[in-house]
């Protein structure tokens, strides 16, 4: 089985600032991607972009199952 990272979650304001770093990222690779379709770094922005996303994803769906196990002990 694969080691899955464990999240703190401290609601919104992790989210928020992960998902400004991937919306600065997408804006940087708009940018190189009209400046320089063939650039090394496209690639390496869409790999940052990807693990951005699957953090925001992570910690969101961390966030709906401690809301759902809260509901559930009820």
């Amino acid at each position: 089985m694969r080691a899955q990272r464990i999240w703190k979650v401290n609601g919104a304001t992790n989210v928020g600032q992960l998902q400004s770093r991937l919306d600065d990222l997408n804006k940087r690779l708009n940018e190189l991607e009209s400046q320089h379709p063939e650039s090394w770094k496209i690639e390496e922005l869409k790999s940052s972009a990807l693990s951005l996303s699957r953090e925001i994803d992570d910690i969101r769906c961390a966030e709906a199952t401690a809301a759902l196990s809260e509901l559930l002990r009820k």
